[in-house]
């Protein structure tokens, strides 16, 4: 693997996205469903995953807002699915979209954006959002 600078080395404790596993994710029924339509906003801000580049930790926050259908994600579930990146080398465009899908595919809200706030790095910020909208409904 070509390193910045010119070094040549193995990042050998990197695991790759596909290593999150989504299924620590647990739902709950949304008792309200009937009655109104609420917005549900998910702050994760000591978020952190690794450069798959340089193995170098990213540390950011994670907002998750939804209009749940019918389930909620629980929230201590939520934290240990997100804990799992801590280890995962992963684009920050990356790691929005699958904590999308995963969340979407078990959740199935009417809308879910998610969005990444990453510390600067070499004098960038990045903030990257990514959104789903039930069109059915």
């Amino acid at each position: 693997m070509e390193m910045s600078g010119g070094q040549k080395g193995q990042l050998n404790n990197i695991e790759k996205p596909d290593s999150v596993d989504p299924g620590v994710l647990q739902v709950l029924d949304y008792a309200y469903k009937m009655h109104r339509d609420i917005e549900i906003k998910i702050e994760q801000p000591e978020f952190t995953s690794l450069c798959p580049i340089s193995g170098l930790p990213d540390f950011g926050c994670v907002l998750i807002r939804y209009k749940p259908n019918d389930k909620i994600v629980e929230l201590k579930s939520l934290k240990y699915y997100l804990v799992q990146y801590r280890s995962i080398g992963v684009f920050y465009e990356h790691v929005v979209n699958q904590i999308l899908d995963d969340l979407v595919s078990l959740v199935r809200p009417m809308f879910m954006e998610v969005t990444g706030t990453f510390t600067p790095r070499g004098g960038i910020s990045t903030t990257v959002r990514v959104e789903y909208t039930d069109k059915g409904k």
